[in-house]
């Protein structure tokens, strides 16, 4: 008999914060930076904890430089040979500290894996990605990585509920990746049926991760800084982007001119295009679980990512935070119907 969880769960849509008394005269007194002491590796991480997603339109090494500047990080895709790497690590030593190298579980993925961290040891995460966390499969996966890997911080996923968080925290890894079906060219909702509002699965993600001194991402889901800063408030102590950071001049991608009109492509890396790019198609067991769209082009991502950090201060002086820190302990969500006056919607 199937069973049915009637409990309520919510998605950053259904929410608002709720403004309480502060001290912070301006959003310039707010610190957005934040340390963290990973269980397993035992590293020490301080930074901006906002990280460019390992696609290829946005998890590049063009993303990667402008992200460094403000601390913030990169989890870089897959794709890059082990030549593309040391050029760019000679070239931007100041920047291997707030990047990941991206493996899936294939055993060419790790072999390449291997080799980066070999070549370039100041790279110090590892980013262990798959569209579903809940496999055997990839729980012994992540066991072997962090064998091979004892002082590497690992970031696993992608879950959505605490019981396997807390797995994939005691098989090894450091950070979980939480969000199923959440990410703006995800289909994986329609396509499987399957899936968690992503606020709820932050909040009871975190809960499971931080009870074992383990962290997570909240990955997916945000089209905007408040979104941002709402998964902060339930508890994420990272939040990944991915459709916020693409058609800027650093996501990969070509630029399409039409109409007099500018544009970049952005896709999942489970769609039709990321999979005859990389594996000459999609295997007859399976349907494409990502969709491609062209994102009108936005420019430098400087400019998005100064929006999205402002937003997440403002976010921090409504609710007396002075800390990102503190934004969790000071967050009180209350449920919405409408999230803004839609008189101007397509302006929104």
């Amino acid at each position: 008999m199937p069973h049915v969880d009637n409990e309520v769960k919510l998605d950053f849509q259904d929410v608002l914060l709720r403004p309480k008394r502060s001290t912070l005269k301006s959003r310039s007194e707010v610190d957005l930076t934040r340390s963290f002491m990973f269980r397993n590796s035992k590293q020490l991480y301080t930074g901006i904890p906002v990280i460019a997603a390992n696609m290829d339109t946005v998890g590049t090494f063009e993303m990667a430089k402008v992200l460094g500047k403000f601390s913030l990080f990169t989890a870089i895709h897959k794709h890059y040979s082990l030549e593309q790497w040391k050029e760019f690590a000679n070239q931007n030593p100041d920047c291997l500290e707030h990047l990941a190298a991206s493996s899936g579980t294939a055993p060419s993925d790790l072999e390449q894996l291997e080799q980066i961290l070999e070549a370039i040891p100041q790279v110090k995460y590892i980013c262990l990605d798959v569209a579903n966390g809940y496999s055997e499969h990839f729980v012994e996966f992540v066991k072997d990585v962090r064998k091979r890997f004892p002082q590497h911080t690992i970031m696993a996923g992608n879950v959505v509920t605490g019981e396997m968080v807390e797995e994939l925290i005691l098989s090894g890894a450091d950070i979980i990746k939480v969000g199923i079906g959440s990410g703006s060219v995800c289909t994986t909702r329609k396509k499987a049926g399957v899936g968690y509002p992503q606020l709820s699965a932050v909040m009871e993600c975190a809960d499971a991760a931080h009870g074992l001194k383990g962290h997570i991402i909240s990955d997916g889901g945000c089209s905007c800084p408040g979104d941002v800063a709402k998964a902060f408030g339930a508890g994420a102590d990272f939040v990944m982007l991915g459709g916020m950071l693409a058609g800027h001049t650093e996501s990969g991608g070509e630029l399409i001119e039409r109409n007099g009109k500018k544009y970049k492509l952005f896709y999942g890396m489970s769609s039709e295009v990321a999979m005859k790019k990389y594996a000459g198609g999609i295997a007859e067991y399976r349907a494409s679980e990502g969709r491609t769209v062209e994102v009108p082009f936005k420019g430098e991502v400087e400019n998005t990512i100064r929006d999205i950090l402002g937003g997440i201060r403002s976010t921090c002086t409504y609710v007396g935070a002075a800390k990102l820190k503190e934004l969790s302990r000071r967050t009180t969500f209350i449920r919405v119907t409408q999230q803004v006056n839609p008189i101007f919607s397509d302006e929104s």
